[in-house]
């Protein structure tokens, strides 16, 4: 699961008013290149929660994200390579999301995100 799914999901749990973000458990995480798209960095920078996103990659290790980081710093090659790494190429191989409000664990598999609720949560 890269973190750029990582930040697009939330927990549904019936009665929950904060689901987002899911707090991350890495048990193991990979490094996989992806091809450098700035266009592609770009156009996601407005969708991307960017403290969800901070705090996902530090939780692996990855400090190189600034704690702020505003449209302007999209100029920066540099700044796009690290926005790169931290969304694209950083993968949570086997885990756990928790959910914010509830503590619900769902786990992550082989890279795969269970976010399959039970009854009762429905």
């Amino acid at each position: 699961m890269r973190l750029l799914t990582h930040n697009m999901l939330s927990s549904n749990i019936k009665g929950v008013a904060n689901g987002f973000p899911l707090r991350l458990e890495a048990e193991k995480f990979v490094e996989k290149e992806v091809d450098f798209n700035p266009d592609f960095l770009k156009n996601m920078f407005p969708k991307i929660e960017w403290k969800a996103l901070v705090d996902a990659s530090r939780t692996l290790g990855y400090a190189e994200l600034p704690d702020d980081a505003d449209p302007s710093m999209l100029a920066s090659e540099d700044f796009l390579r690290k926005f790169h790494h931290a969304l694209l190429e950083l993968h949570v191989e086997e885990g756990a999301l928790l959910c914010p409000e509830t503590g619900r664990r769902f786990p992550v598999n082989k890279g795969i995100p269970n976010m399959l609720l039970h009854e009762d949560e429905v």
